[in-house]
């Protein structure tokens, strides 16, 4: 279910739409579950005994998918202890062990997303240049528009000229004003003419794009932090949400950029672009484990409607069912 600033969204969603959702979700991690998966069954397949090698292969199966050293060990260490205490004897229930670790981990950090009372909603959307940040940021528009909801973009990604005009480009596609000046301006001040704006207007929504990459890393959270400063004194207790972008191709080379804007940037949320382009796709469970975050949405293709709310129970299901 989508994800929404202003409460709980209508129940009257229908089952068509659930499933259509569910049948895309599939679609947008296969190549993780042909690779992960296919990998685990052929390493379970046609084996009773719980042996050294089913477990290396195992261990394969899990840093292959790219769901990092550490969960793997985790699980790992699961089935040994229970395999020494006789509480499993059977390979084919390894399955059911692994599918229920990853749900844990990925339950462990879900949190309720923060309810607004007075609009607008301010979202921040943080992340290093080529994540898929401003292509994010026209999906997720048209996902609270969707909503029935009225959206206003900020183009305080001044730094880059080209950046100002793609988000023009994906606000027309997602019907949505954006609010901009010229390249080189003060992206607070950006900012702040929008969150006016939008006050004035009575707008839902204010999305605000900001600069993946300044004159050095110490500059660039600089900036992040003195626009949130400048949120605060516009909107008290904005912003309601900072989702941190993340290329899920990159696999965990991502994660050391992460953990900057995490430590000085207010991270509330993940959104992990392309998973459909890679079949790492366990780099969900790795970044949700090294970093504490829930993961928000994720981007499984191109198209405006490619950017789903994530679920832990929907992911895992879809990762372990065809």
């Amino acid at each position: 279910m989508f994800r929404s600033l202003f409460g709980s969204t209508s129940a009257s969603e229908s089952d068509e739409k659930e499933l259509s959702l569910l049948d895309r979700l599939k679609k947008g991690i296969e190549k993780t579950r042909t690779g992960f998966v296919s990998l685990m069954d052929d390493a379970i397949h046609g084996k009773k005994e719980i042996d050294a090698e089913l477990l290396d292969e195992l261990e394969y199966s899990l840093i292959s998918a790219d769901i990092g050293v550490r969960t793997a060990n985790e699980i790992l260490e699961v089935i040994r202890e229970r395999v020494d205490r006789k509480l499993v004897n059977d390979s084919s229930e390894l399955r059911g062990l692994i599918r229920q670790h990853l749900l844990e981990v990925l339950e462990g950090v879900d949190r309720p997303t923060p309810v607004v009372e007075q609009p607008p909603a301010v979202v921040m959307v943080v992340g290093v240049n080529g994540a898929g940040k401003t292509t994010t940021i026209g999906k997720l528009a048209n996902l609270y528009k969707s909503e029935k909801r009225s959206v206003l973009l900020c183009a305080a990604d001044t730094f880059r000229a080209a950046a100002i005009d793609q988000l023009e480009v994906w606000g027309q596609r997602a019907g949505v004003e954006v609010v901009r000046q010229s390249q080189g301006s003060d992206p607070s001040a950006v900012m702040f003419d929008a969150l006016q704006a939008a006050k004035a207007r009575k707008v839902d929504y204010v999305i605000i794009d900001t600069a993946g990459r300044l004159h050095n890393k110490a500059n660039l959270m600089a900036e992040l932090e003195k626009m949130s400063r400048t949120a605060k004194r516009v909107i008290p207790d904005s912003p309601h949400e900072v989702l941190l972008v993340l290329d899920a191709t990159t696999g965990q080379n991502g994660l050391e950029q992460a953990r900057h804007f995490t430590n000085t940037s207010g991270v509330t949320g993940i959104v992990l672009t392309k998973l459909d382009g890679t079949a790492k796709g366990g780099v969900v469970v790795a970044i949700v484990r090294e970093l504490g975050l829930p993961i928000r949405y994720i981007g499984v293709g191109e198209k405006l409607e490619d950017l789903l709310p994530f679920e832990p129970e929907k992911f895992v299901s879809s990762l372990f069912e065809a």
